[in-house]
């Protein structure tokens, strides 16, 4: 498994409940088509699959 991901935000969070905006927020993802590293770990993990409908993952190596 790759060390970090590489995090991409498609789609917008404005109309999201706080909850999801705020996980979005703290990941580092302000707008659409911004793109973030971040470790691979499961608190990364976990941020990202309750945002999964909005990003897009990859494995950076």
């Amino acid at each position: 498994m790759a060390n970090q991901v590489k995090v991409t935000l498609v789609k917008s969070a404005v109309h999201q409940k706080p909850k999801v905006r705020n996980v979005a927020y703290g990941l580092g993802l302000g707008r659409v088509n911004s793109t973030v590293v971040r470790p691979n770990n499961e608190a990364t993990r976990g941020a990202i699959a309750k945002i999964a409908h909005l990003v897009t993952v990859e494995e950076v190596k």
